[in-house]
Formats: C-alpha cells, sequence, structure tokens
C-alpha cells in the first residue's frame, strides 16, 4: 500500500501563488507515477498534472501549462505542485494521486489517492 497526504492549499488571490506538496509512504518503491487532480463544484475529477517517477518526465493539462510546475524531491518521496498567477477557475480540491503503470490521464488508473487540500482563489 501506499499513502499519500497533501498540505499547501488555502485562500489566496487572482495572481497569486501557491505551492502543493504531496509526501508518499509505504511502498513507495511500487509507484512507477504521480499525479495531481482538481475537482471543482459540478464538475468531475480532472487531470492537471503527472510526473513519471523514475525518469522525471513530466505532463501538464492545457489549462495549467505555463503556469504551474512539477517538482519532486526523491529522498522525501515528496512531490511538489508550483502554482502561479493562479485564476478563479483554478478554485477546487486537489488531490495527489500515484500509481504502479505508465502515466495516463484517466484518473480511474490511479490506484492511491490522497486526502485532497482545497485551493480558493478569489477574484
Amino acid at each position: 500500500q501506499v499513502q499519500l497526504v497533501e498540505s499547501g492549499g488555502g485562500l489566496v488571490q487572482a495572481g497569486d501563488s501557491l505551492r502543493l506538496s504531496c509526501a508518499a509512504s509505504g511502498r513507495t518503491f511500487s509507484i512507477y507515477t504521480m499525479g495531481w487532480f482538481r475537482r471543482s463544484p459540478g464538475k468531475e475529477r480532472e487531470f492537471v498534472a503527472g510526473i513519471s517517477w523514475p525518469g522525471g518526465s513530466t505532463y501538464y493539462s492545457d489549462s495549467v501549462k505555463g503556469r504551474f510546475t512539477l517538482s519532486r524531491d526523491s529522498a522525501k518521496n515528496t512531490l511538489y505542485l508550483q502554482m502561479n498567477s493562479l485564476k478563479p477557475e483554478d478554485t477546487a480540491v486537489y488531490y495527489c494521486a500515484a500509481q504502479n503503470g505508465g502515466f495516463v490521464t484517466s484518473a480511474t488508473r490511479y490506484a492511491y489517492w490522497g486526502q485532497g487540500t482545497q485551493v480558493t482563489v478569489s477574484s
């Protein structure tokens, strides 16, 4: 099993920045892909960004490309999502996820999930 714990959410104004963290524990050696998803009220959970853990290749949704950046600390098994130039439409609960296979954007393929952290961007 893998446990994921997110932190770093909060209430900010449009244009501000936030950094989310996701600390992984347990059978972390089995993780091949980690990602961030988000769910806004009334919407489906959507892919935000992902990383292939062994090689470090990163992937972003079009809606956040150029504004959000993934980074990691392999020694701490921690994934970070730096979010800049935040917009009100970025308001959502952000979830960290992990799985044992290659990178995909489908949430159904991720076996491990954190509890989520709320990000609210006011206009």
